[in-house]
């Protein structure tokens, strides 16, 4: 048996050879078509690892310690207590979790209004650990004017620039924030500006404000109490990993839910699943073609070589090893043509575009989506998955493109074959 396989195989692989020119301008195709496959895909795999960093550095983290009625409600009454959060922080500290986390910030919110003489203005307000948040979020980076918030301060903040142009707020200017506390009550607190940011998306820009974590607590009468841990990790490929580990430890605790996410921001996800979904269609036409492409050429050799065939038969091969030699043809052109379009790719990519592609002159201003500032530049990545996908397609492709051929050459009829010319 192992033999015969031989046998068929040094068949397929001479008339591979002996078809020199076609192969060669079809391996062509293939190459550039896999190459720019594995492009592409690097390109796409760095701009979402970048779109889903800075979506979760201004949002909830990549992993999301809360209530489980804090995503529905968003109100103080679903607060995470004290003894609860001092569980979610042993976690957090295990060492099979914190391998993954880069920093960790604990988040007290509440919807209220922020007011001066000027205007009232609906607000998200957050008391945030200024030396935590400063490691977790951009925020801090967005700086326009004065600072951000230090662990020292007490009753200042640090607010978006549409809203300080909307108040007519500078810095030192005072400003009332006014919300509903734990009891139930509408409770204000004086504050003043110690600086102003600005991030290009207009919800935050205009609705954010942030105050010292100590501050709130005190002002809305929950004294140990978060509404939201935030986690961020090294990648958001390990995001499962770390929300399985830490429901485990947390699952007999009513009042923490862990979301990765995907769930903690819906219409992030949806966004980068629909960009998905489009990189799918752009990549299917693509190794459309490059079967197409296969099937050409593997099926114009089957019909230029119907008398060949026949003695083929003729000697004793089977329909189905007549039909497995035209199979082991396509696939052996695509197997020895992918790998060399992905090592082409991969080169031309890190050659060239190591440190990112600019796509800066193509925006007159900062491009959004999803409630996210998009970096333009986009540094490509190569994963594991990202290889082992590229393999498996490439080897795919060959088996699916060289099926239809392999199927007309095992239909060839012996004493008809024997009519056609040398």
């Amino acid at each position: 048996m192992t033999t015969r396989l031989t046998l068929l195989l040094r068949l397929a692989l001479r008339n591979v050879r002996r078809q020199a020119r076609r192969s060669m301008l079809t391996a062509a195709a293939m190459v550039i078509g896999l190459a720019l496959l594995m492009f592409s895909r690097s390109l796409g795999e760095g701009a979402h690892e970048d779109w889903i960093d800075a979506g979760v550095r201004l949002g909830s983290g990549h992993v999301t310690i809360q209530d489980p009625e804090f995503q529905a409600h968003n109100t103080l009454e679903h607060r995470v207590p004290a003894v609860e959060l001092a569980r979610a922080w042993e976690a957090l500290n295990d060492t099979t979790v914190s391998r993954h986390v880069v920093s960790t910030a604990p988040r007290l919110a509440v919807l209220g209004l922020a007011n001066s003489p000027a205007a009232a203005i609906p607000a998200t307000i957050i008391g945030v650990d200024p030396d935590l948040e400063r490691e977790f979020s951009m925020l801090a980076d967005k700086l326009t004017e004065g600072r951000y918030l230090e662990s020292g301060d007490r009753l200042h903040a640090y607010v978006g620039s549409r809203l300080a142009e909307r108040l007519k707020l500078r810095i030192g200017s005072r400003l009332v924030l006014t919300a509903q506390d734990a009891e139930g009550e509408i409770a204000g607190q004086l504050v003043r500006v110690a600086g102003i940011f600005r991030t290009g998306i207009p919800a935050a820009d205009e609705g954010l404000v942030h105050i010292p974590l100590s501050t709130a607590q005190e002002w809305l009468g929950t004294e140990g109490a978060l509404t939201t841990l935030a986690v961020l990790l090294e990648s958001s490929r390990e995001v499962e990993t770390v929300v399985t580990s830490l429901r485990d430890r947390l699952s007999n605790l009513p009042n923490v839910a862990v979301l990765g996410w995907r769930q903690a921001m819906p219409e992030l996800d949806g966004a980068v699943r629909i960009d998905d979904y489009g990189d799918l269609v752009f990549h299917g036409i693509l190794l459309a073609i490059v079967a197409l492409a296969i099937v050409n050429t593997v099926l114009m050799s089957v019909l230029n070589r119907v008398r060949e065939f026949g003695v083929v038969r003729a000697l004793g091969l089977t329909k189905l090893e007549t039909g497995s030699i035209v199979f082991l043809e396509g696939l052996v052109l695509t197997v020895a043509s992918g790998v060399l379009g992905m090592v082409i790719g991969i080169s031309f990519t890190l050659l060239f575009f190591r440190n990112g592609l600019d796509f800066s002159f193509m925006f007159d201003s900062e491009f959004t989506a999803a409630g996210v500032v998009i970096n333009p530049v986009i540094v490509p990545q190569f994963t594991p998955s990202l290889i082992v996908k590229s393999v498996a397609f490439v080897v795919l492709i060959g088996i699916l493109s060289s099926f239809y051929p392999a199927l007309r050459a095992a239909k060839i009829d012996i004493a008809e074959s024997m009519k056609f010319e040398a």
